[in-house]
């Protein structure tokens, strides 16, 4: 071992995570048993898991250099929740040590593991093999549905709009893209912002009294439970009337990111609106959604008073909702980065405020696993809902119109499954307005679907999620990245096996493709009845890398459900003429057909980024 270089780590951890806080972090244990394994373009590195932590924060060095963070360039957290870990942003052929730091919350990262060295392999032209196996005779346990709970949206207060976005009126539009997460992906609730914000109406002040208003509020709420959706109510942002500072705004809509200038009155504004809820909706539906402080206020660009200010937000806002009944469901913090976690537990702990669930939000990453936060601080019954996730923070970002995105949608909710109660992809639809309206069709809105409905690669991935049966399969994965670049999901219906496998790299850098990248995957599925017919859809890049290729086609290539590469191809502008929303929505469908089976084995080329769903069912 390395005792310098994992030296040097331990005094800038020591560093970095000397705040002042009411509270203190557990020293955790680096984790055992690591391990580095260089494969063709990529280095796995896997380790054992430490209790107590949330997180766990890759280290890689050169033979002579510290150890720095690895960056995957997601803009966000860097810390992931589980091994093993894929780095390919090395240079092959070059010998590097690696250590793995515990992170007991996300801006506290503990001492190093022991260093050990992997080198990354030089492509030799060969595809390598990854090997599936699939126990689909075994007796399975239930399989978990992170995505199903919940999705994000822009502000409600837009179903209710009329105005033209691309040609197109964004109310309807934007009542459709929800209804298309009920009816065809089975999501349950919507979380959006803004439901006090002025365009509601919720709140005014006449000859200095408060009025209050839930008209508007009523109009939104009944074509949200009209398309059997429910809501997530965030309470935020601040009232104009109420504002202790009404200049303080965020987003092109100008929400108020100000504390109240009366505390009292806040208090009785969030009673008056859920007491207005319950009479109008009934004590039984409403039991059954989740009210949640702010947004983000972690973030100055989120909350302009000060954590103190925003915890004594969380206990008058609380008690307000548990004024109308002390079974409905609050919580927080809303955080950007998995942050203010332990804040709000600690503080909440020690002066009695209720968390019924944990809400935070990342990007780029897979969720961190913050129940350890709950059980140090005795919330460990509180649910966790992670109310913004997504593959980047940034607005007009290419790649959220990319494959990569839908292929790391895949990624983040095995990751989840099981560990969260919601994993809430942001947002539902391209009728999102925090920056502006969007500009063009592609622009790289948060959306799963674009203006017009048409869907994104993350919509084809969520609709995939949801051909997978009941019943989870056990798996075995070996081979070159098996289990950190290549993945399956596996699930078993009454009369069909279902099968999801993707490859994929949490480096963004490489969301274009990289055929050093490109595995073959041998899956084998014993018990499956041989006279079963095996039918496989694509999730694959038009201009990234080589699509999937069939073992029995001689070559033949699959492109499916990239839009952006249908777009380009089509020659579209800023936005498609009639006849090219036609094309593109015939063109941008997933593809499906059958494949031969060797037996009970099947082979396919997977490039990184793609997926493929494998069924067998009878004829």
């Amino acid at each position: 071992m390395d005792t310098g270089a994992k030296a040097d780590w331990d005094a800038r951890i020591a560093v970095r995570s000397d705040e002042a806080r009411e509270f203190e972090f557990p020293d955790l244990d680096p984790p055992k048993e690591v391990s580095a394994v260089g494969g063709v373009g990529q280095v796995t590195v896997d380790w054992s898991l430490v209790p107590g932590a949330v997180g766990y924060l890759i280290l890689r060095g050169l033979e002579d250099g510290p150890l720095e963070p690895v960056d995957h360039h997601s803009g966000d957290v860097l810390s992931v929740p589980l091994p093993p870990y894929v780095d390919t942003t090395c240079t092959p052929g070059t010998p590097y040590r690696y250590a793995v730091a515990s992170v007991a919350e996300v801006t506290v990262a503990g001492r190093a593991s022991e260093v050990v060295g992997a080198v990354p392999l030089v492509a030799d032209g060969a595809v390598p093999v990854v090997r599936v196996a699939v126990d689909a005779v075994g007796e399975g346990v239930e399989l978990p549905k992170p995505w199903v709970p919940m999705v994000g949206s822009e502000r409600l207060s837009q179903l209710l709009c009329t105005d033209l976005s691309g040609g197109r009126e964004i109310g309807p539009e934007l009542e459709q893209a929800l209804r298309k997460m009920h009816d065809e992906i089975g999501v349950r609730t919507v979380r959006a912002h803004a439901i006090f914000h002025d365009d509601t109406r919720v709140y005014t002040e006449v000859d200095g009294e408060p009025v209050y208003d839930f008209s508007v509020v009523d109009a939104i709420y009944d074509k949200l439970l009209g398309l059997g959706l429910r809501p997530v109510v965030e309470l935020g942002f601040m009232p104009r009337d109420l504002a202790s500072d009404p200049s303080k705004t965020v987003f092109e809509y100008g929400a108020i990111i100000s504390p109240p200038h009366s505390y009292e009155r806040w208090g009785e504004l969030v009673t008056a609106l859920v007491q207005h809820l319950v009479e109008r909706y009934g004590p039984d539906e409403v039991l059954g959604w989740d009210f949640e402080v702010w947004n983000e206020a972690n973030l100055e660009v989120f909350w302009s008073g000060t954590k103190a200010e925003w915890m004594h937000l969380y206990d008058v806002t609380a008690a307000a909702v548990k004024a109308v009944d002390q079974r409905l469901a609050v919580g927080g913090p809303s955080s950007a980065a998995a942050g203010w976690v332990d804040d709000l537990l600690a503080h909440a702990a020690s002066v009695g405020s209720p968390v019924d669930f944990v809400t935070t939000h990342t990007y780029g990453s897979p969720p961190l696993d913050v129940r350890a936060s709950l059980e140090r601080h005795g919330f460990g019954d509180a649910r966790i809902l992670w109310t913004e996730w997504g593959v980047t923070p940034t607005h007009f970002n290419p790649i959220n119109d990319s494959v990569f995105s839908g292929v790391f949608l895949l990624r983040g909710m095995k990751s989840a499954a099981g560990r969260v109660d919601a994993l809430a992809y942001w947002v539902a639809s391209d009728h999102f307005e925090e920056l502006g309206r969007p500009p063009r069709l592609l622009h790289g809105g948060f959306g799963l679907q674009t203006v017009g409905g048409l869907p994104k690669p993350r919509f084809h991935a969520m609709s995939l999620l949801s051909r997978l049966g009941p019943v989870e399969l056990p798996v075995a994965l070996d081979g070159d990245g098996a289990g950190s670049l290549v993945e399956a999901w596996a699930s078993r219906d009454r009369e069909r096996v279902a099968v999801l496998l993707w490859n994929l790299t949490l480096d963004q850098t490489k969301a274009g493709g990289d055929a050093d990248l490109s595995r073959t995957v041998e899956l084998k599925v014993p018990g499956v009845d041989d006279n079963w017919v095996a039918t496989v859809t694509y999730l694959a890049a038009g201009a990234a890398g080589t699509p999937p290729e069939r073992a029995d086609s001689g070559g033949a290539q699959t492109n499916s459900g990239d839009l952006a590469a249908e777009a380009a191809d089509l020659g579209v502008g800023d936005w498609p003429t009639d006849a090219e929303w036609q094309q593109l929505a015939a063109r941008s469908a997933l593809r499906s057909e059958r494949v031969a089976r060797d037996g009970d084995l099947v082979r396919l080329t997977l490039p990184m980024p793609s997926a493929v769903l494998v069924e067998f069912r009878p004829v």
